[in-house]
């Protein structure tokens, strides 16, 4: 993004003015990329499935054993084996296909 703006800058500026605004925000870009690397270059990476594990998700239809939950926004079938009613939150704990298996949060 600076990277641009140094270049539009570099042909709006007026002569002495343009050199010095286009060094400044090069410089600030290398230090934006430089920060940006090293704040995700030690993350993981997940996709799929296993970055459902674990996460939060609103029953939607009664799971007594099988029903419907919300998962960020998508409706998954889902298994409950201890039963959940509608309203409630579970937890992701495994997937068979496009079946869920959830189960109720502990209070």
């Amino acid at each position: 993004m600076l990277l641009i703006l140094a270049v539009v800058l570099f042909v709006t500026v007026p002569t002495p003015w343009n050199a010095v605004v286009f060094a400044v925000l090069l410089v600030l870009g290398a230090l934006e990329i430089g920060y940006w690397w090293r704040k995700v270059k030690d993350r993981r990476l997940q996709t799929g499935a296993e970055a459902m594990i674990g996460r939060p998700a609103q029953v939607v239809a009664d799971c007594r054993p099988e029903g419907q939950v919300s998962l960020e926004g998508a409706l998954w079938r889902a298994r409950c084996a201890d039963g959940a009613s509608a309203g409630e939150t579970v937890v992701v704990r495994g997937r068979d296909g496009l079946l869920l298996t959830v189960a109720r949060m502990k209070q």
